[in-house]
């Protein structure tokens, strides 16, 4: 049986070959399509958007690549795809230089071009036009189709590939019809919505359903929080809208969940409350510019907030600090417990990443912190985010067996004062101060929390320790307090930072 996996709904046809075949799109879709009769309203609002929905197609040159020569190359299908036996057939039976057949080239062939249709909508009679980054990625060439079929090329206002979206401009040679955004926020569970796109290819398709959930995070971004519905969403529907009963664009499909590419009733859509924001920025800058705190954080778990005295457990744990941000100046500190921002509550480091990104540069803006169980308001003046594109891995090198005798054992770890030549063995910078960890127990919760030697615990429940002892010491206090575990202020070699609770049990 085929594992559900998350499609791109761009579809991809290779000129060449003169046959359309199918990219995995971004699309994932849970739950079954509705069945129930829709609400007799959905046919006015398809007449009153339809001609607003544009179709996308794109083209690019790559390489042939494999034998067969070029055009004859069987075109890369996802796997259990309708068209998958098809071409399977065609190519296999077709004879002749490069055709699979005796005789066949088996190497690479010239250049080729490859044809890419998705959907779009116009939000500006001037031709200012909304669809998904993937849907335009690497085009060399991109064209708006109106729905009378007018193909007009378009040209590339900005991106955003955490959202994917992107925005394009093109020259209208008559009147347009265009959409506005609506308000996501007041999108409820079983609400109706239309989708309309370009599945497969065969042009403006309406399609209908309900809102199956909010706030949906699926690990495919760091500002994940879609819409999910049960309208059928199909490969080419990418970067279409959603609208709600009113007419308005509620959200813009971009995903599905699928074994076969195609639509089981589960797709997700970017909340227009996203998209309006992203968009009025590209149309500005022609990039993001997002708000940036300056903090690293993590998850509040149930240990962590007994251990900080909150509850519930809630809020996104600052675990260290940039000496360059915003957040350094104002106050906030690591173990500090962010609960709300800007006047909104922060229920997890998702909701704070969220809205610290969608608040303007420059603003100020009260964060609400919990220290040592007391709520304290911090005004910070938010940065701007740089977003590189590379991203440094750490990488750990291997390390000799730890020395013997350590000075202490505590939580299942062999614990020793920092010396020169610990720092060099584990290469811990001289920035960093505490107590090294030599060896875990691997039977330990120390060891389930992925602690491991060359750590080094900075602090316990809040206080700084530089020695075996210091640590036993706030253990058997902690005991004595009646406390199930111990909150562990954790740094690597480079300094960064994070808390651990370790049982105390």
């Amino acid at each position: 049986m085929t594992a559900a996996t998350i499609v791109p709904t761009r579809l991809r046809r290779h000129a060449r070959s003169g046959l359309a075949a199918l990219a995995v799109g971004a699309f994932s879709v849970f739950g079954s399509p509705a069945q129930a009769r829709g609400p007799e309203g959905i046919a006015d609002v398809a007449e009153k958007v339809i001609d607003a929905v544009v179709n996308i197609s794109t083209s690019q040159t790559v390489e042939a690549k494999g034998s067969g020569g070029g055009s004859n190359t069987m075109p890369q299908l996802p796997p259990g795809s309708p068209f998958e036996e098809f071409f399977d057939d065609f190519f296999k039976n077709r004879k002749g230089p490069g055709g699979g057949g005796k005789g066949g080239d088996n190497g690479s062939g010239p250049p080729r071009k490859t044809n890419s249709l998705g959907s779009g909508f116009i939000i500006d009679t001037s031709g200012v036009v909304v669809t998904n980054n993937h849907v335009i990625a690497d085009a060399d060439e991109i064209n708006v189709i109106l729905n009378d079929g007018s193909k007009i090329k378009a040209e590339l206002v900005g991106v955003d590939k955490k959202t994917d979206l992107a925005v394009l401009k093109f020259k209208p040679t008559k009147p347009l019809v265009s959409v506005k955004f609506g308000d996501s926020d007041k999108l409820r569970l079983g609400d109706w919505v239309v989708a309309i796109g370009n599945p497969f290819s065969l042009g403006g398709t309406v399609t209908a359903g309900i809102v199956s959930a909010k706030n949906r995070d699926i690990s495919s971004g760091p500002y994940d929080s879609y819409i999910q519905t049960d309208a059928a969403i199909n490969r080419g529907n990418s970067g279409g809208p959603l609208f709600n009963l009113d007419g308005d664009v509620v959200g813009v499909n971009t995903l599905i969940i699928s074994p076969s590419g195609g639509s089981i009733g589960i797709g997700f859509a970017v909340p227009s409350k996203t998209v309006a924001g992203v968009v009025d920025q590209l149309r500005q800058f022609g990039e993001l510019r997002r708000g940036w705190l300056g903090v690293r954080i993590q998850s509040v778990t149930d240990e962590i907030a007994e251990s900080l005295n909150i509850k519930p457990a809630r809020g996104a744990l600052v675990a260290g600090i940039d000496d360059k941000g915003p957040a350094k100046p104002a106050g906030i500190e690591p173990g500090d417990v962010v609960v709300k921002f800007d006047g909104k509550d922060v229920k997890d480091p998702k909701d704070l990443s969220r809205v610290v990104a969608d608040t303007a540069v420059g603003k100020e803006v009260d964060v609400v912190i919990i220290r040592k169980g007391e709520e304290q308001t911090k005004k910070v003046t938010l940065g701007r985010l740089q977003d590189p594109d590379k991203v440094q891995a750490a990488v750990k090198t291997d390390e000799p067996p730890p020395e013997k005798p350590v000075t202490q054992k505590a939580l299942g770890l062999d614990l020793a004062v920092l010396n020169k030549d610990l720092r060099t063995r584990y290469k811990i910078k001289d920035t960093v101060k505490g107590v090294v960890v030599t060896n875990v127990d691997a039977n330990s919760d120390a060891a389930e929390k992925r602690l491991a030697a060359g750590d080094v615990i900075v602090e316990v429940a809040q206080e700084a320790v530089s020695s075996g002892a210091d640590i036993q010491k706030r253990i058997d206090q902690l005991k004595k307090d009646g406390k199930k575990s111990a909150l562990l202020l954790v740094s690597n070699g480079d300094g960064e930072l994070r808390f651990v609770a370790l049982s105390v049990q």
